[in-house]
């Protein structure tokens, strides 16, 4: 059992990390992606491009919630 313990709480700590917002914007974005994808609209290549793109917009949007000014 401390096994499973073990390795539950290293794959928790190997996706979310330091910082959860990072974690749910990736999935957020693999799972536009793959709602685009599986529409079958777009080609290889706007899919990739497409993907390319949500994941540096969300990484971006994550890093500028983490560096704004903090309110007192």
């Amino acid at each position: 059992m401390k096994f499973l313990k073990s390795f539950g709480a290293f794959w928790y700590d190997f996706i979310i990390g330091d910082d959860w917002k990072i974690a749910v914007a990736v999935v957020l974005s693999l799972a536009i992606l793959l709602a685009a994808m599986l529409s079958g609209a777009f080609s290889d290549t706007v899919l990739t491009v497409f993907g390319g793109v949500l994941i540096i917009v969300a990484f971006s949007i994550s890093l500028a919630i983490d560096v704004r000014p903090k309110r007192r």
